[in-house]
């Protein structure tokens, strides 16, 4: 719903890759998102095949985009949300507008359906083709845009356009690959878990390809989709294989997360930030979150060597009755150079939370900022 809403799985992915470095979501959990993130990004499919390429949308769009300008600069943040979607929506139909008629002049000239290929060689070319094209534009929605805008003005043939929609669900791997460059382990395991799980859905898609546009064709006559509308055909094959995708991931979810844990080993080492994540930094909740949860991390540093200083372990006293018996028999001498330690694991790490604070207050709200002063 969250990607059918904002109109990029991308975003969302990124967004998720920042709740799970602060951990407000299980790794689990963030997988879930990933696959219904997948679901919702063919909404945009089924957007342009049903009102893009067959009503003058552009009538549409400047009045959404003029509405949502104006409701941008309302005080409410709930008419500040909604103006943004319309904005934002309003941009894509204006921009499905221009495709659709830059698509019809290039009739005129070039017709691109010419260079048409058969074959599966066909099929890893367009794949490819769409990969590289999702990756350069950075958006899946947008490719998908694009490839039924051109299959609806007759620049490329039907089942190319399957292909190039497969491709696009590749490249979009890409965006949360760079996305968790800067995250921590945990980061990193939802991008190649996203990766894993797009790479499988296409391969499933490439080898049963012809007999998923059968099923697509036989559906199509079920639901009442004309034998020549190809955009929606292929908006009805985007949501199928994307479908079948998750039927054959989320069995193994425990699995892929086990995986996941053991090729990104999140490294406890007391003298740096567990949890200040840059790309957490951007979502001011979020922020507030990975903030006190590294301030506790600082309160445990500081207990540490405390109790070093006293010759004491922390796990020798901490939820003990006797705490009196407990230093009684505390007579081992623990070397710690307790002035090293507060360099490194406490001067260190409180300057630390004192500049990712500084930068994240920038995009909180004033009350949000008054919670994280508290």
């Amino acid at each position: 719903m969250a990607t059918a809403i904002v109109q990029s799985s991308s975003l969302l992915t990124i967004i998720v890759i920042s709740f799970l470095s602060a951990e407000l979501i299980s790794l689990s959990g963030a997988i879930g998102v990933i696959f219904g993130s997948n679901i919702g990004t063919t909404t945009t499919a089924w957007i342009v095949s049903s009102f893009g390429v067959k009503i003058k949308i552009a009538q549409f769009a400047l009045p959404m985009i003029i509405f949502g300008v104006v409701f941008r600069f309302n005080d409410s943040k709930s008419y500040q949300g909604l103006g943004t979607i319309l904005v934002g929506l309003g941009f894509v139909f204006l921009g499905i507008a221009y495709m659709k008629d830059g698509f019809e002049a290039l009739n005129n000239g070039i017709n691109l359906a010419s260079y048409a290929m058969d074959g599966y060689l066909g099929v890893l070319v367009y794949v490819l083709i769409g990969s590289i094209a999702t990756v350069l534009i950075q958006s899946s929605s947008a490719t998908m845009a694009l490839i039924i805008t051109a299959l609806a003005t007759g620049q490329i043939e039907y089942f190319n356009a399957l292909q190039l929609a497969i491709g696009a669900n590749i490249g979009t791997t890409v965006t949360a690959i760079l996305g968790s460059l800067s995250s921590n382990a945990n980061g990193k395991r939802l991008a190649i878990a996203h990766l894993i799980f797009n790479t499988v859905t296409a391969f499933v898609a490439i080898v049963f390809l012809y007999q998923l546009a059968s099923l697509v064709g036989f559906l199509s006559n079920v639901v009442g989709i004309a034998s020549d509308d190809y955009a929606m055909k292929l908006a009805l094959f985007h949501t199928i294989f994307n479908l079948l995708g998750i039927l054959i991931v989320a069995p193994f979810t425990s699995k892929l997360v086990k995986f996941l844990e053991s090729i990104f080993v999140i490294e406890e080492n007391v003298d740096i930030a567990k949890y200040l994540d840059d790309v957490v930094i951007n979502v001011p909740e979020a922020a507030i979150e990975v903030i006190r949860k590294e301030v506790i991390h600082l309160y445990d540093n500081a207990v540490e060597v405390l109790s070093h200083a006293l010759s004491l372990h922390r796990h020798q006293y901490l939820g003990c009755k006797d705490i009196s018996s407990v230093i009684k028999h505390s007579d081992k001498d623990i070397h710690t150079d307790i002035n090293t330690f507060y360099d490194k694991n406490i001067k260190k790490l409180y300057g630390q939370i004192i500049h990712y604070a500084t930068i994240a207050q920038t995009d909180m709200s004033e009350n949000q900022k008054t919670r994280y002063m508290n």
